[in-house]
């Protein structure tokens, strides 16, 4: 065999996996055919939160003049902040090669595609490895509509050449309402269609409600309860046509309606490794997939598509296999951020969550306006909410929607995992004044669970 193991996908899961296995001493050989750190690094995370910090700065020259400050926005410049983007993601590219040479890895910058079980073609050259790992991640769909050639999907905003003046975005998850906040927070007059009551479905009730409150005040015009139908171009632009007979006009029409799994090129079926119904790779605790020296991870499995996710299979998927420590990784008490305007992060347990599966859980909760607002006059709230075993006192969820919410529940999401108690959190001396306090301030409780929306 050339390799004990060898890697196909470049992106954080395989870059760890294939990193942490030639520490281990084992012969590893890694394949990325688009571009080293994958979607993250180079049209995901990293980017747009770079766009997203881009567009607070404009609120922010706004909300310093209630402090004083004689500042004004004068117009944002599209080119320069793609020129800065793309040379740090340049540095970070070359820090994720660095690493794996640094480890002994030996690259490959072509595609993968498996020719037998233990063989794969990569770049027109045989390789065989003893076991195969497969993280080649997911890529963003679009919809099935007339006209649908004429939108646009995730991967190309990076690449704009300009912002555009008016755009439609479609969807309601994390990527719709993430550039949404983008664009408005930039200057475009931004449509968010989605056709949920609410976005971020799967989320926590409490916090979707405050989300799209907070989406009308930044000036996001919201189409609910809608699905678009077709669309249609003229020498006025893009117009989509929604299923209440309404029409959106724009200069960009964004599909942000879901990502599938990265497999179609792979050649599986030359290997015997089977897929789901949307090209999926079904996986045990050990990240086996039907043939047992064949793994995936990441997004490619289509479980819980995170990026720190595949990063923590790939390591300890290469400490079972040379490192002479099996273990796993528990997929229960992940913590998640969604970097809307203002950003969302959560651990544990939904309210709705709770009440299906622990009989009286408590919720207590608290909505208010950020100390900073009081002076920038800025419409804007933070909401927190613990969810509460009303038997163990354990808290099993986390909830807010406010500034730094993602920095504050990280920390959060250690003390929940570890089993912490409602009690411990009223045990613990708050820092004051931040918004991070009111974890450990709450003492009354709102409701049991599904008790309903707090207004």
């Amino acid at each position: 065999m050339d390799f004990d193991l060898f890697v196909i996908g470049g992106g954080s899961g395989g870059v760890r996996c294939a990193r942490v296995a030639g520490g281990h001493g084992a012969r590893v050989g890694i394949a990325e055919a688009r571009f080293w750190g994958g979607t993250c690094v180079n049209v995901g995370c990293v980017p747009k939160k770079f766009m997203v910090m881009a567009a607070e700065y404009g609120a922010a020259a706004r909300d310093a003049r209630g402090f004083g400050w004689d500042v004004a926005a004068r117009g944002h410049d599209w080119a320069a902040l793609i020129a800065a983007k793309d040379k740090e993601i340049a540095r970070l590219n070359g820090i994720y090669r660095r690493l794996l040479k640094t480890a002994g890895v030996r690259l490959f910058d072509a595609p993968a595609r498996f020719l037998d079980p233990h063989t794969l073609d990569v770049g027109g050259q045989r390789v065989t490895a003893e076991r195969i790992v497969i993280a080649t991640g997911g890529r963003p769909t679009g919809l099935d509509i007339p006209g649908a050639e004429h939108a646009v999907v995730s991967d190309d905003i990076f690449v704009l050449p300009e912002r555009p003046r008016r755009v439609a975005i479609v969807g309601g998850g994390y990527i719709a309402v993430e550039f949404a906040g983008v664009f408005a927070g930039l200057g475009s007059e931004t449509h968010l269609i989605y056709r949920q009551p609410l976005p971020l479905r799967g989320f926590d009730e409490d916090v979707r409600v405050e989300l799209a409150a907070a989406l009308k005040a930044n000036g996001i015009i919201l189409h609910r309860d809608v699905t678009p139908e077709r669309i249609t171009v003229d020498d006025e632009g893009k117009h989509l046509a929604l299923s209440d007979f309404g029409v959106v006009d724009a200069d960009m029409v964004l599909f942000a309606t879901g990502r599938a799994p990265n497999t179609s090129s792979l050649g599986l079926a030359a290997a015997g490794v089977k897929t789901g119904k949307r090209g999926e790779i079904a996986v045990g605790p050990d990240f086996a997939t039907n043939i047992p020296h064949i793994f995936a991870l990441g997004d490619v499995t289509d479980r819980l598509n995170l990026t720190p996710v595949a990063t923590a299979e790939g390591h300890a998927l290469a400490d079972t296999l040379f490192g002479h420590r099996p273990r796993g990784v528990d997929l229960g008490q992940v913590p998640t951020a969604v970097f809307s305007i203002p950003p969302i992060a959560t651990v544990g347990l939904t309210e709705d969550e709770a009440a299906k599966r622990h009989e009286g859980a408590k919720i207590f909760l608290s909505k208010f306006t950020p100390m900073r607002h009081n002076l920038s006059g800025r419409e804007r709230k933070t909401l927190i909410k613990l969810v509460v075993d009303a038997r163990t006192d354990k808290v099993l969820g986390a909830h807010m929607l406010g500034e730094d919410a993602p920095e504050i529940v990280q920390g959060l999401a250690i003390a929940i995992t570890a089993g912490a108690t409602k009690a411990d959190f009223d045990n613990t001396i708050g820092i004051h004044p931040t918004a991070a306090e009111e974890f450990v301030t709450l003492r009354t409780q709102t409701r049991v669970a599904g008790g309903g929306v707090t207004p």
